[in-house]
């Protein structure tokens, strides 16, 4: 299903294929800073150099839905000084990004609760989706304040709540009406679900939408994830067959060998 590369580059693997839509968890901010006997807030802020940069390679390669894990339910955990900082960074982000995403013909779209935030952010949250709704090329999905059992618990209740009022019978319910009661109801399931800093995990990202993802993960930390990062990843996307659940033609006709010489 998934697999960890440091995706090697021959000249016969060269097949990039550009998913409809990749995620991306944006780990090792702090561990890059580290390493460079930085801040973790100057880590941070590298790593929105880096958000830039996807951004626009992203759209550059065609990918039409690009969904980046900013801030997570957990994230409240760290320490204040750190929180407070990521905020800092996020209003600096949506002000001096906005217009030139909106001119670019990228559309923001923001998952995630948003009960308890500060009003400031919700405002700049809304705004970011209000100016750029009407556009039609890259669809950014912002990951922020979001946990995916959170999101679950949200969607069952709310389910829960209409057989409860009788307008919904619980038979009814389905695959396809959890999936548009989701935040992320209008976006499709991640091709491609892509990790940086080696770790291995999905910490609690997309886990209903990733049932028939692939996962790729990369060893670098996400400041430095830049173009060539991305294209290696998507040439290790294109040797990947997907099958969801079924066999290939490839698989279907070595079995059909298989009993004609098994008689």
């Amino acid at each position: 299903m998934g697999g960890h590369t440091g995706i090697a580059e021959t000249p016969q693997t060269r097949t990039m294929v550009v998913p409809r839509h990749l995620a991306v968890i944006m780990d090792g901010n702090g561990r890059w800073a580290k390493s460079r006997n930085l801040s973790r807030t100057q880590g941070h802020r590298q790593g929105v150099v880096a958000v830039r940069e996807i951004v626009a390679n992203a759209a550059d390669l065609g990918i039409q839905y690009l969904t980046l894990f900013s801030f997570s339910s957990e994230n409240w955990a760290r320490p204040e000084s750190e929180v407070r900082d990521l905020m800092g960074l996020l209003k600096l982000f949506i002000r001096k990004d906005l217009s030139t995403l909106d001119k670019q013909n990228v559309r923001v779209t923001v998952i995630g609760g948003r009960n308890g935030l500060a009003p400031d952010i919700v405002a700049l949250l809304e705004e970011a989706e209000s100016k750029t709704c009407k556009n039609t090329g890259l669809t950014l999905v912002i990951a922020f304040n979001y946990g995916a059992r959170q999101e679950l618990v949200e969607t069952f209740q709310a389910l829960a709540r209409e057989v409860q009022a009788g307008r919904l019978a619980p038979d009814a319910i389905d695959e396809g009406m959890i999936s548009a009661s989701l935040y992320s109801a209008e976006i499709p399931d991640p091709d491609v679900i892509l990790r940086t800093s080696g770790e291995q995990r999905l910490s609690n990202f997309l886990l209903w939408q990733a049932a028939y993802s692939e996962f790729i993960f990369v060893d670098c930390f996400w400041p430095d994830f830049d173009r060539r990062q991305l294209e290696l990843a998507l040439e290790e996307y294109g040797r990947r067959n997907r099958r969801f659940g079924g066999l290939a033609v490839d698989d279907l006709t070595d079995d059909a060998q298989v009993v004609a010489t098994g008689s």
